[in-house]
């Protein structure tokens, strides 16, 4: 049982190292060389059940399916060996005359193995067993094993002699990828030695250990950069978004809220009165008076001025509300919340600065208040429509007192 109990514990430490990239679909569906990397983990797997189960079936004398589960042995074996060459040919991403060879080693290993287990059905040139028991290595099988040792051995070579090339952080993984095929090289030399041995798997544990602390290690940490990178790109693209979406709906020259913002609100509103969601809202409509007068007079840079000033009187006044500039000289105040309860205090403070400014040469305003009725505003344009007619009754008192 000596020879199961290691397979069986290399299949137990394999899949506790190699969990998520066994079952996470990351790996199947990432990147090629990912997809490589964990076909070849789980056709590992598959080889350690199969070398398991041989030690058991042996000591137990079941030939029959000793026989079947050494067939398939060799088949993981084969798909292990070649599911290697893919993962090594995606990592390295060259084309060169190496690559080229490994690739069609890995292919014709693939097809040898294959045609050498349908012949060793007819005769033993892989393996049989004598009588009740008795496990005997072809000479087939030792070609297969020297096959192993120079594309193992070579891999090796080549990630060692290529390793200056490459830059200094994927210099670890290239070492560690050459140390796996060192080890199976050691391992099935071994193998050669002692055939009933658990050597192969022994090898293969000790090799994707390696693997899993240099190379995954590091694929993962690079992972992590790159989902940073992604990050901070997407974050920096909101940012772009967010001042592209600012500037598309401010307005230049006061630095409130603009027409387009305005339409948005307007239909923001309509939505929530047809939903039923609008309890208590106000709408406050400013003009200013005499804005063509300073402009005729005093230059539309000082006709600017008079806006900004006038802008910020409202937004003083109004500062818990949204404040748009609709027109050249016309703005709208939502009055929600806190403005909305004290709207008439705040309006009431409003007339009474703008009167005084008629006197001492501010901004003059006209305002109008207009507050929704539910069940009888069905559009935000009725509520508009009142405070607007208000505002041009305001206007009209003011232009009595300038005059």
């Amino acid at each position: 049982m000596t020879y199961s109990s290691v397979a069986i514990l290399a299949l137990l430490v394999h899949v506790i190292i190699n969990y998520d990239v066994i079952s996470n679909t990351h790996y199947r569906h990432d990147t090629p060389t990912a997809s490589a990397y964990r076909g070849f983990i789980l056709s590992v797997l598959v080889f350690y059940v199969f070398d398991g189960a041989w030690g058991i079936l042996y000591e137990a004398h079941l030939i029959a399916a000793c026989y079947a589960d050494t067939a398939l042995y060799f088949v993981a074996m084969a798909a292990t060996v070649f599911l290697w060459t893919r993962y090594v040919i995606n990592y390295l991403k060259e084309k060169n005359l190496f690559i080229t060879v490994l690739s069609a080693l890995g292919w014709l290993f693939l097809a040898y193995m294959g045609i050498v287990l349908i012949l060793n059905l007819f005769m033993p040139v892989m393996f049989w067993f004598e009588g009740n028991r008795k496990y005997h290595a072809g000479d087939l099988r030792y070609v297969a094993l020297a096959v192993q040792v120079l594309m193992f051995l070579s891999t090796s070579v080549y990630l060692i002699v290529t390793i200056r090339r490459i830059e200094v952080r994927s210099r670890r993984r290239h070492v560690a990828i050459s140390t796996f095929g060192i080890a199976i090289t050691v391992m099935v030399i071994l193998q050669v030695l002692y055939p009933e041995q658990p050597m192969y798997s022994i090898g293969c544990l000790l090799g994707t250990c390696i693997l899993h602390t240099f190379v995954l290690g590091d694929v993962k940490e690079d992972r992590r950069l790159e989902l940073e990178e992604i990050l901070q790109r997407e974050q920096q693209q909101e940012q772009e978004l967010g001042s592209a979406r600012h500037m598309a709906y401010t307005d230049s020259l006061t630095g409130v809220k603009n027409t387009h913002a305005y339409v948005e609100a307007e239909q923001r509103v309509d939505r929530r009165i047809a939903e039923g969601e609008l309890k208590e809202f106000g709408v406050v409509v400013f003009d200013l008076n005499g804005l063509k007068q300073v402009n005729d007079t005093k230059g539309h840079e000082a006709g600017d001025d008079y806006i900004r000033s006038a802008c910020r009187m409202i937004c003083q006044q109004f500062k818990h509300s949204p404040v748009f500039r609709i027109g050249g000289d016309e703005f709208v105040a939502m009055l929600e919340g806190e403005d909305y309860k004290n709207r008439k205090v705040l309006l009431a403070e409003f007339e009474t600065r703008t009167e005084e400014s008629v006197t001492s040469g501010g901004p003059v305003v006209a305002t109008g208040l207009a507050m929704y009725r539910p069940g009888r505003d069905n559009s935000y344009r009725r509520i508009f429509e009142r405070a607007d007619q208000r505002m041009y009754d305001r206007k009209g008192v003011l232009k009595a007192m300038e005059e």
